[in-house]
């Protein structure tokens, strides 16, 4: 049988397994919450996780490759990154999926296997395409964060009266 076969007969329990570990690596209160609560209108991160886990491994199911692996990490990390988690726990929940397919599909014969060296492959160019989108998002935060700041400081000049009406766009912009 091959990996793929067997990913897709599997493909449930170890969604379940990804999404506790996933959802784990938050405070305990909110992985109990992101759990507990099924409602997605209530729950949109642990809706959109979950989503986007599934989406993934569909990916590594099909053999998709890094495009449509970006598109269902996006809104993942998205979320990651506007919370206080460091790029390593921001994009480690992609390495847990390694673990969590050796533990459920014993039947690929381990590490000698070159299927399982595939899929271990395959995991990792996620996790390199994870780690593009999070610092992508995190650089557009502090872009928007120092725009703001500026917007205020020449506000704040203005209604000092100490730049004019002109000068208060900045310097060059």
């Amino acid at each position: 049988m091959s990996s793929a076969h067997t990913l897709a007969a599997k493909k449930q329990e170890i969604l379940k397994s990804w999404f506790q570990v996933t959802v784990d690596s938050y405070p305990p209160d909110t992985a109990r919450f992101l759990k507990s609560q099924k409602d997605p209108f209530a729950n949109p991160v642990g809706q959109t996780t979950h989503q986007s886990l599934e989406m993934l491994l569909d990916c590594l199911i099909t053999g998709k490759g890094r495009e449509e692996m970006t598109a269902a990490l996006d809104p993942i990390l998205r979320i990651r990154a506007v919370q206080s988690f460091s790029p390593s726990k921001a994009t480690a929940f992609i390495f847990s999926l390694k673990m969590i397919i050796h533990q459920h599909v014993t039947g690929l014969g381990g590490d000698k296997n070159p299927n399982i060296n595939a899929l271990d492959q395959k995991i990792d160019e996620m996790a390199m395409a994870a780690f593009d989108i999070y610092v992508a998002c995190r650089e557009k935060i502090y872009e928007l964060k120092a725009t703001e700041s500026r917007n205020q400081f020449f506000s704040s000049l203005k209604r000092a009266g100490l730049i004019d009406e002109t000068e208060a766009d900045g310097p060059g912009f």
